[in-house]
């Protein structure tokens, strides 16, 4: 049977609440709305409604989508509005984040989509094709 002594371990004061964020909590801080009905009849209705339109002029002038005819028995995807107050270090609200995203949790592979990609650039690669740029260029 080992021997254990009675002292506890015990991290050093200098570890202590790292990685911890203490934010005070206001009694009067308003929750973000969840659906779009909500952000319409909320007290800053007329900023979420500035806040989409921003989002909407941003995703036109980026051209994220083309418009098309929805083909014979083919349901189409929903989307959703998502809401988000920013905040400051104070708390106070700094600004109005308005997103429309896809539910993608209806699609099914094979008849929604076929494959997925996401674009993911890691530094190492960048440096081995800067060495291997960097040696061509030696040797020529």
């Amino acid at each position: 049977m080992p021997r254990r002594s009675g002292s506890s371990i015990t991290a050093p004061e200098r570890y202590m609440y790292l990685g911890e964020i203490v934010e005070p909590v206001s009694k009067t801080r308003i929750e973000d709305p969840t659906r779009y009905e909500e952000a319409v009849t909320d007290v800053d209705s007329c900023l979420w409604q500035t806040a989409m339109k921003a989002e909407m002029e941003s995703m036109y002038s980026n051209q994220v989508w083309d418009l098309v005819d929805l083909p014979p028995n083919v349901r189409p995807i929903g989307c959703k509005w998502i809401y988000k107050r920013k905040r400051n270090s104070e708390g106070l609200v700094e600004a109005y984040k308005a997103r429309l995203v896809a539910k993608g949790y209806s699609q099914r592979e094979g008849i929604d989509y076929e494959e997925t990609f996401s674009l993911v650039a890691m530094i190492k690669s960048f440096r081995i094709l800067l060495s291997i740029a960097a040696h061509l260029d030696y040797e020529i």
